[in-house]
């Protein structure tokens, strides 16, 4: 049955994906009473996990164990109600209508408030923004009335993207800045739960930063508003309708 609780649902081509892109949002909302989702589509076993490839002996089940448990221990470090992992493969990450079908059950289960996904335009990972086409085919199919007649069907929920690695180059422009800072000291710990991917620690953690000085710049006045230290920006797909701003 679908919780009555708030509840949330990102939806990540990778392992670590949700974890440098929205682990403070996740961690944010944790701490508010949601109950957060996270669907990570595959481990990133093949494209992603370099650090663990150069390991002698190295083999694929084994890098997909590693990468499982690094996930699992940054999921409890953000306080993920639940972690799916779909184990779909990586480079290229391909989902058929079956695979399509679970993800929208899944959806329908969560009954999300509002959900998180990839830029919509990737070209460095196409994996990325494959994943945000499957989200919103899935979102799209999760609202049909004749897709399983008998189960709930999904609202309206807002589709948030996350922040892609080469920003600039996605035409991804965020149009929601999130403050993170009382959650930061969660979200640090649960980067340095991909051990497989150390290079990005310190680099996501200056995303934070820069993206902190957006928030304040945006928040009451140009030079007025409230401190931040770290945030996250996102840009939302579908427009908000609200009775005051």
């Amino acid at each position: 049955m679908p919780s009555e609780n708030k509840t949330a649902l990102v939806i990540s081509a990778h392992a670590a994906d949700f974890v440098w892109r929205c682990g403070g949002a996740i961690a944010l909302h944790a701490e508010l009473g949601y109950n957060v989702t996270v669907v990570c589509l595959s481990f990133g076993e093949r494209g992603e996990s370099a650090k663990l490839w150069k390991q002698e002996g190295m083999t694929l089940d084994r890098v997909k164990d590693a990468r499982r448990a690094e996930s699992e221990r940054a999921a409890e470090a953000l306080g993920v109600h639940d972690l799916v992992c779909m184990d779909l493969g990586d480079y290229p990450l391909e989902l058929t209508r079956e695979n399509k079908n679970a993800l929208v059950d899944v959806i329908r289960q969560v009954q999300p408030r509002f959900m998180l996904s990839h830029s919509q335009y990737d070209p460095y990972n196409t994996d990325h923004m494959y994943a945000t086409q499957v989200a919103l085919e899935c979102r799209m199919i999760a609202q049909a009335w004749g897709h399983n007649p008998g189960q709930k069907v999904l609202g309206a929920p807002q589709l948030y993207l996350f922040e892609p690695h080469q920003t600039e180059q996605m035409g991804w422009k965020p149009d929601t800045f999130l403050d993170i800072t009382p959650v930061w000291a969660k979200k640090r710990a649960a980067i340095e739960c991909m051990e497989g991917q150390e290079h990005l620690w310190e680099y996501y953690t200056r995303v934070a930063i820069n993206r902190a000085n957006h928030f304040k710049r945006n928040s009451g006045g140009q030079s007025g508003g409230r401190d931040c230290k770290y945030a996250e920006g996102f840009q939302s797909i579908f427009p908000r309708t609200v009775d005051e701003l």
